[in-house]
């Protein structure tokens, strides 16, 4: 298991919970009203880092390494249940550290995580800050603003969807620009924001995507073959195969039919190209510009378009009694904490305090 350093004001401890043992950054006061922080998929807690050191005073920092992340004991992810299970942990997490109400902000998958979160105990958050989030709809196989799916099984979503290239550079760490399509280095530099940004502790970083489990029952995850373009669907087990529209259920009449609505943020770069209308990791996306084959065309599988299915939602939320602000960054990728901290944090830090 890898052991990531730490900036100077984070401390890290290893918390039992109900579910599993679970290892959480932290910074602040203990006292201090509780904020936890949820990472994206490729990475860990210590991508929060800045952030958390930037809390107002008096705001406790808790960001945790998922199942199958970090140094966070690995137990299965069963992507039946959508991303229930890490929903369900962030939860555990919570009583186990005390905090019967909290903040969460969530990053990418971390941003799916906290939908899943607000959808399952919505009287707990104070406040919601998403950061480039997943669509709630699912990662891949929707077509339209209210997420209908392109196939009944769902092809072109899940752990099929993972370039085996990729996956097996993170298994070696391979910390090298060899591979043009699929270094992780050149990945994170190319993808997790936006180019020429490259991040003061860059190591840390590409370290903090090695501690991804590569393995049989986490990832990439597995998959199904399908009689549909691209010819795989998603399998039942991993986070890949977590974030499949399959399994997204109810989940988005749940958060709008709750009696309680706490204020979301959502915060997302211009020039995403990992969650946007156009993702570039999207096989709608990548058949539409002939980078995979056979493409059936945009009324079959068109890009899926992810933050439209997000605005869409939000827009029901202030519908249906929330609230909701949405502020698009300018010269910026799937990273705005990172790329544009100060914009950021005054944004999030105005919404630490409307509560």
């Amino acid at each position: 298991m890898i052991k990531l350093p730490t900036m100077p004001g984070i401390t890290t401890q290893q918390v039992a919970t109900s579910r599993l043992l679970q290892h959480v950054r932290l910074s602040g006061p203990e006292s201090g009203e509780p904020v936890i922080f949820i990472h994206g998929n490729v990475s860990s807690g210590t991508f929060w880092e800045e952030t958390m050191l930037a809390l107002p005073e008096g705001f406790r920092g808790i960001a945790p390494d998922l199942r199958g992340y970090g140094e966070s004991e690995f137990k299965p992810v069963d992507a039946t249940r959508g991303l229930g299970d890490f929903a369900d942990d962030v939860l555990a997490l919570a009583d186990a550290l005390g905090c019967d109400r909290f903040h969460v902000v969530g990053h990418s998958m971390g941003g799916s995580v906290a939908f899943q979160v607000l959808a399952t105990a919505p009287e707990r958050l104070q406040t919601i800050t998403l950061a480039a989030p997943g669509s709630p709809y699912g990662f891949g196989g929707t077509k339209d603003l209210d997420g209908t799916p392109c196939w009944p099984d769902f092809a072109g979503s899940g752990g099929g969807l993972v370039s085996p290239e990729f996956a097996g550079l993170l298994a070696v760490q391979d910390r090298g620009i060899d591979n043009p399509r699929a270094s992780p280095r050149l990945v994170m530099n190319s993808f997790y924001w936006k180019v020429p940004f490259r991040p003061a502790r860059e190591e840390e970083l590409l370290s903090s995507m090695f501690t991804i489990r590569v393995k049989e029952d986490h990832y990439p995850g597995d998959m199904v073959k399908s009689a549909n373009w691209p010819g795989v669907g998603p399998g039942v087990i991993g986070p890949n195969n977590a974030l499949s529209p399959k399994y997204v259920g109810d989940m988005v009449e749940r958060i709008l039919a709750a009696d309680h609505k706490p204020p979301i943020l959502w915060i997302h770069g211009a020039d995403d190209q990992i969650v946007s209308d156009m993702s570039f990791f999207d096989l709608g996306t990548l058949g539409k510009i002939q980078a995979v084959p056979d493409w059936p065309g945009e009324e079959a599988f068109p890009p899926q378009p992810m933050k439209g299915q997000t605005r869409r939602v939000l827009q029901r939320y202030i519908e249906a009694g929330g609230y909701f602000h949405e502020i698009e960054l300018a010269d910026c990728g799937h990273s705005p904490y990172l790329e544009k901290p100060k914009a950021f944090n005054n944004a999030f830090h105005a919404l630490l305090h409307k509560k």
